[in-house]
C-alpha cells in the first residue's frame, strides 16, 4: 500500500478539554474536515494528530497549532492538561517543512478582523473606532486573553500574553470570601480561578461550603450552569453571575490598558453557551464601573463571538500565511 501523499496544512486549536483539528489545502483554501477530539481520551498531542490524520488519509507539509498555554521555547506544556511536547520533535515526527505553534488566543486574535458580522453579537457600547486597539478574552477551561495592536501600516500585531492569570479583581464581600478561599487552596487567586469553566465549578463549591449547602451534586461546570439558568440553585446562580462580573472587570481593565476603542471580543466556550442571558448578567455593569473613566468605557463595544467553527483555526492559518 502506498503512503499518503504529502500536501496541504494541518490546523489545530487545542484547549484543556478538546482539540479541534482541521485541514486546509493551502493558502486561502477553505478550512474543512474539522474534527473534535477530547484531550482526555488521547495520551498526547501526537497521538491525537495520528488519529486525525489516519482517518483523513493525508499527510501535511505544514502545520499550525494553537495551544491553551504560553509558547516561549521549544518545549510546550499545557497549563490545564498534562500534554507536553518538543516542537522540533513534533516537526520531525510529522515530517513537516513548517510548524507554527502559538497561543490559542493569539491565534483567535489573528482571526478577529476576518469574522463576519453574523458571527458576532454586540453587548452594549457604541461603534468601534477604526484603527484603534482591539481587546480579546474568553472563558473556557481557563481564561484566555489577547488583543490586536495597529502596526501603523494598516495591519495588526497580535498580543501573546497570559492575562488570565492576573490577580482576581474581587469587588464585593462574597467575591473577597471566594478569593480568600482560593488563596488558601492555591496560594494565588487569579481571575481564571473564577472566570472559567473550572473556576465556575470551584466557585460554586466554595459558596456552598461557605453557606453550609451540600455541593456534591455539582461535578462539572455544565451542571452548575444548568442549575443556575433554570433557577434551581442559589449558589449556582451566584457563581455564574460572579463569573460574568469578574469577566467584565477583567475585560474593562484590559480595555483601559490597551486603549481598546476598537472593541472588545469575547471568545471561549462558556459565554456563547449562555445565549442572551449573558447580556443582562453583571458583565457590562462591571465592565463600565471604572470611576472617572466610566464614560470612556461606556462607548466601547463588546461582541460575543458566536461562530460555530473555531475561529482560532482561521487564526492558525493566518499565522502560516504570515510565516516567511
Amino acid at each position: 500500500m502506498s503512503s499518503p501523499s504529502r500536501q496541504g496544512r494541518l490546523l489545530a486549536d487545542v484547549g484543556g478539554t478538546n482539540a479541534r483539528l482541521a485541514w486546509q489545502d493551502g493558502h486561502g483554501a477553505p478550512i474543512e474536515h474539522i474534527q473534535v477530539l477530547p484531550v482526555a481520551e488521547h495520551a498526547s498531542l501526537q497521538a491525537a494528530i495520528r488519529v486525525y490524520l489516519g482517518g483523513l488519509g493525508r499527510q501535511p507539509t505544514a502545520a499550525a497549532i494553537a495551544m491553551a498555554n504560553p509558547v516561549t521555547g521549544d518545549r510546550v506544556s499545557m497549563t490545564n492538561h498534562d500534554w507536553s511536547f518538543s516542537q522540533a520533535a513534533l516537526r520531525d515526527e510529522l515530517g513537516l517543512t513548517t510548524l507554527r505553534v502559538l497561543n490559542d488566543f493569539t491565534a483567535l486574535a489573528l482571526a478577529l478582523p476576518h469574522l463576519p458580522a453574523h458571527e458576532l453579537r454586540q453587548v452594549g457600547g457604541g461603534a468601534a473606532v477604526p484603527g484603534a486597539a482591539i481587546a480579546l478574552l474568553g472563558a473556557g477551561t481557563g481564561l484566555g486573553v489577547s488583543g490586536l495592536l495597529p502596526d501603523g501600516a494598516g495591519g495588526w500585531v497580535p498580543i501573546a500574553g497570559e492575562g488570565g492569570h492576573v490577580t482576581l479583581p474581587a469587588a464585593t464581600a462574597r467575591e473577597r470570601a471566594v478569593m480568600d478561599a482560593l488563596v488558601r487552596r492555591h496560594g494565588h487567586a487569579s481571575a481564571e480561578r473564577v472566570a472559567s469553566g473550572t473556576g465556575l465549578l470551584e466557585t460554586c463549591q466554595i459558596l456552598c461550603e461557605t453557606d453550609g449547602v451540600d455541593a456534591r451534586a455539582f461535578t462539572s461546570a455544565a451542571a452548575v450552569t444548568e442549575a443556575a439558568l433554570q433557577g434551581r440553585h442559589a449558589q449556582a446562580l451566584e457563581a455564574l453571575e460572579m463569573l460574568c462580573g469578574v469577566l467584565g472587570a477583567v475585560a474593562g481593565n484590559l480595555a483601559l490598558t490597551l486603549g481598546a476603542r476598537g472593541g472588545v471580543y469575547i471568545g471561549g466556550g462558556v459565554v456563547p453557551r449562555l445565549g442572551t442571558w449573558f447580556d443582562t448578567s453583571p458583565f457590562r455593569e462591571r465592565f463600565e464601573a471604572k470611576g472617572r473613566f466610566e464614560a470612556y468605557q461606556s462607548g466601547i463595544p463588546v461582541w460575543v463571538i458566536t461562530a460555530q467553527q473555531s475561529p482560532a483555526l482561521l487564526g492558525a492559518a493566518r499565522a502560516l500565511d504570515a510565516r516567511p
